[in-house]
């Protein structure tokens, strides 16, 4: 419900208090309602059995891919939907109101994937790879991240070498969403001690890459994860991309994803912010609703704050993305923002749901832990503080 203006007195809305609505456009609106759509009539029915079966089906992507979800903000003559980063976030904040791992699985195809490709790929590289992408026929992976380096991707020790035709690579990747199922994998890699990016190509890779999934997770069930092995995988001198050098690339990457996640998060807190206020009202102890003691209520003006106040901070960085004038700590800021005060929320949405929080058919749990992996990946709480830190002093932090 949208809060009514009159011209006696303003009427407050608890559901969007700073009319974020009106704070849009048709088209962002659109995208919005598409993807809300989506992820109620079919992500929400599967997600419980997807999440105990860690469990990632293709047709997912497809049918994302259909609604114009992948790569939404790639131009549509490379059959992305060409909307703004508003639109993206927008997006990103319905899925994630289902399950994270949904989210993660579009954000890597369209921000960690699709992105470099339309940023750093030749021509040739954008009209093979990008409409496959866009339509979910494809599926790629984004190998940066290695078994001894995280948070400091330069020290990374995969490497290219070049040979007749094209270049072998060499190495592992961690924690790669997305890879087992990867018909395509942008890797980094160091060539002649340089990073430089590869589109590699599973079919055309050879025997020395494979792509073994990560079993026995207890977060984001519900995408698949794995690691990327090379022993001289093969890719052709076709699919490197040209010119961009050092970690420029990767990290460009990085920053569309964590602006989605800083959408995607909060849509996790909404979910759980209004299942907490739903059972606190329905639920009675001591003859009177949970949600009629002052703790409750405390609690919930706390989520509803930091929901409103984040979801303002997103649009405002959106809107700067969309304006070409973002510096990388306004996404820092967001992304930090949005991961440690959902988590913190959503912990508190389980504690009261008492012993039901604990329970799949309430979903509070399982965006819980969820989120524990969501606050470290693409850059861990800690990490985007040190960025700030950085900005804020002029000193860098990360080695000293």
């Amino acid at each position: 419900m949208e809060g009514v203006l009159t011209s006696s007195k303003p009427v407050f809305s608890w559901e969007d208090p700073f009319y974020l609505d009106r704070q849009l456009n048709d088209e962002e609106r659109m995208v919005r309602d598409t993807a809300r759509q989506f992820a109620r009539d079919v992500l929400l029915p599967r997600v419980i059995d997807d999440f105990r079966e860690e469990r990632f089906d293709k047709d997912v992507m497809r049918q994302m891919g259909s609604l114009g979800l992948l790569g939404p903000t790639i131009p549509d003559t490379y059959g992305g939907a060409g909307v703004n980063h508003v639109a993206y976030g927008l997006a990103a904040h319905e899925i994630e109101a289902v399950d994270s791992g949904y989210r993660s699985a579009m954000s890597v195809q369209s921000s960690l994937v699709m992105h470099p490709i339309h940023a750093f790929g030749t021509e040739e590289q954008k009209q093979k790879f990008l409409p496959k992408l866009a339509s979910g026929e494809m599926i790629g992976c984004f190998g940066l991240t290695e078994p001894d380096y995280g948070s400091d991707p330069g020290g990374m020790v995969t490497k290219a070498v070049k040979v007749d035709g094209g270049y072998h690579l060499s190495g592992a990747k961690m924690w790669i969403s997305n890879a087992p199922i990867a018909d395509i994998a942008v890797v980094w890699a160091k060539l002649d001690g340089v990073i430089r990016g590869f589109v590699v190509e599973r079919e055309t890779a050879g025997d020395g890459f494979s792509t073994p999934k990560i079993g026995g997770k207890l977060s984001l069930r519900a995408s698949v994860t794995g690691s990327i092995q090379m022993d001289n995988a093969f890719v052709s001198d076709d699919n490197l991309f040209p010119d961009v050098k050092g970690l420029k690339g990767p990290f460009s990457c990085l920053n569309k994803a964590r602006y989605g996640i800083a959408w995607g998060t909060l849509g996790a807190a909404q979910f759980c912010y209004d299942a907490a206020r739903t059972y606190t009202l329905d639920r009675k102890q001591f003859d009177r609703p949970l949600a009629a003691n002052q703790l409750v209520q405390l609690k919930l003006a706390d989520m509803h704050t930091e929901i409103s106040i984040g979801l303002q901070a997103c649009l405002r960085v959106g809107r700067l993305l969309d304006e070409g004038n973002c510096p990388p700590e306004n996404i820092s800021t967001i992304k930090r923002n949005s991961c440690g005060k959902a988590l913190a929320m959503v912990r508190v949405a389980r504690d009261m749901h008492g012993g039901n929080g604990i329970a799949e058919e309430y979903h509070v749990m399982r965006h819980l832990m969820n989120l524990e992996t969501v606050n470290t990946y693409e850059g861990t709480h800690d990490v985007h503080a040190l960025i700030l830190g950085r900005a804020i002093t002029g000193i860098q932090a990360f080695t000293g």
